[in-house]
């Protein structure tokens, strides 16, 4: 394909694995200020007009991710930008976010665990 022809295939969401979907879709819901799209037990699909989704999935043997201990290594996380790394750090921690004593470069970017232990970062870099 070159870089005239439509592709076959659009990006359309990010899901996450996750022993309770609800939780985890109230948690980004309202961190992000998306409505859910589509709901059943097992998921939930956030989203907007225009842009990619992001779901969460019912695991039945979830593990949780351990940060930074390569036990159970993140496999991927999300980058939220922010102007303020403070100010969103204690809106997401009221959330239901958990800040790991481990933080590689908190002048610049803070990782954050969502309540399913998923690493997430926010930056202003991005």
């Amino acid at each position: 394909m070159d870089s005239t022809s439509t592709p076959a295939f659009r990006y359309s969401a990010v899901t996450f694995d996750c022993p309770d979907p609800a939780e985890l879709a109230r948690f980004y819901g309202e961190a992000l200020g998306l409505p859910v799209v589509f709901s059943t037990d097992d998921f939930v699909l956030l989203g907007q007009e225009g842009a990619a989704g992001l779901g969460f999935n019912r695991l039945a043997d979830y593990r949780r991710p351990t940060w930074p201990d390569p036990a159970q290594e993140k496999q991927a996380h999300i980058e939220l930008g922010v102007d303020d790394l403070d100010a969103a750090q204690a809106r997401l921690l009221a959330l239901g976010a958990v800040k790991p004593e481990f933080q590689p470069d908190p002048d610049r970017w803070r990782v954050l665990l969502d309540p399913a232990g998923h690493p997430f970062c926010i930056s202003t870099l991005v």
